[in-house]
């Protein structure tokens, strides 16, 4: 199986030189394949194919005079570059990814080049093609053939290599009897609410911090373009960012990890985020939350763990739909957590009763997968009182 593990670098100020410079070569490759290919289409028309027209541009690039400082990077990771721009337009004329047209890459912000020809791990250190050893803190074994490694410059000036590895095991067999399978409904009250009735808080990482957020953007905003004091409010804001997003991070990975040790099978809803951020009343809670994040932390650690997900329809109805009888209300408003059944007369918790109606449609889809579930428990953990009718 295919593991990554993130390690933070710390480069020698003359590595940093150079790193920096990598990340502007590989920048500039990107943006200038970018210039060219809309231009050509804007002049004549014509849409050239980044991997295969643009990317031989590279060699003949280096032997000119004008760009010949190219030479002096890592060329696998400029025509990384290249194929980079080539995946962007891909995903932006796929209809079902909804990716924006590509942009040009900033100075600011995250940097980031790969390489995966010539590069170790060794006690310690990191090494990468044209660069003496990179001392790094590899806090976990690293085991079997290193396939890459992908550097980083984050906003506010730190390093750190993805080192992707090949272990050489296959993936672990799920199990066909499943016994534990839990359905996961997200939300904002609560980020998390299980089919067992538990409830996990959401931690609102960005809504704690939008006030120390608002002095350092305004402090930001009052200095001049082009100063030193400017540069210094840019880092200051970047590192409140980088801790909300390490601190949201964290809790996902924790929570994660607990959701696929405890589970056979686990049952998600599919969110569309970008359509309900068109809610501008709960716009910045749900971007806070990072729906898609843990779901994609829940698929690779069921995958490596051997724990069946199953991911459903993002038209399934499991918030207006009684999960004893079945009844679909015609309509349920996000301010409605309690609701009544008008045809069993069952009154429900909105979000514990969406969590079952996910796990009973995860588990049809299992036993139509021909795997054999025989989980029970907790059928009534959303009913609040039965009224007679």
């Amino acid at each position: 199986m295919l593991r990554a593990t993130k390690v933070r670098l710390y480069p020698t100020p003359e590595q940093a030189e150079y790193l920096n410079g990598q990340f502007g070569a590989v920048r500039f490759a990107y943006n200038k394949a970018l210039y060219i290919k809309k231009h050509t289409y804007k002049r004549h028309g014509v849409s050239l194919n980044p991997r295969k027209d643009l990317k031989p541009l590279l060699a003949v690039a280096k032997k000119s005079r004008k760009y010949a400082w190219l030479k002096t990077y890592d060329a696998i990771a400029l025509q990384q570059a290249v194929i980079n721009l080539h995946t962007a337009f891909d995903n932006f004329f796929n209809p079902k990814l909804r990716a924006q047209f590509p942009t040009f890459k900033r100075k600011q912000g995250r940097q980031s080049s790969y390489h995966c020809v010539g590069v170790k791990v060794l006690e310690g250190a990191v090494k990468i093609p044209k660069l003496s050893p990179i001392e790094a803190c590899i806090h976990r074994k690293i085991e079997g053939e290193v396939k890459s490694i992908t550097l980083s410059r984050t906003a506010t000036g730190k390093y750190f290599a993805a080192i992707l590895c090949d272990d050489g095991r296959d993936a672990p067999e799920k199990p066909g009897v499943i016994t534990r399978v839990t359905g996961c409904d997200m939300g904002l009250s609560h980020y998390l609410i299980e089919s067992t009735g538990e409830k996990v808080n959401n931690p609102r990482h960005l809504i704690n911090a939008t006030r120390n957020l608002r002095r350092k953007q305004k402090s930001l905003s009052r200095k001049q373009k082009g100063s030193a004091n400017r540069g210094k409010a840019r880092l200051r804001l970047a590192a409140v960012h980088e801790r909300v997003a390490n601190a949201r991070t964290d809790f996902q990975h924790k929570l994660s990890r607990t959701m696929v040790d405890e589970n056979q099978a686990l049952i998600v809803e599919t969110l569309k985020s970008a359509n309900m951020m068109k809610n501008h009343r709960i716009a910045r809670a749900i971007g806070d939350a990072g729906w898609h994040g843990f779901i994609k932390k829940l698929e690779y650690k069921a995958a490596a763990a051997g724990v069946h997900l199953v991911k459903l329809d993002q038209w399934f109805a499991s918030s207006k739909t009684c999960h004893c009888c079945g009844y679909k209300m015609p309509e349920m408003p996000l301010h409605k957590r309690i609701w009544q059944c008008p045809f069993c007369r069952v009154e429900h918790d909105r979000d514990i009763n969406a969590a079952l109606n996910i796990q009973s449609k995860g588990t049809r889809e299992l036993q139509a997968a021909g795997l054999v579930v025989s989980a029970h428990g907790g059928q009534r953990k959303s009913v609040i009182k039965t009224v007679a009718a």
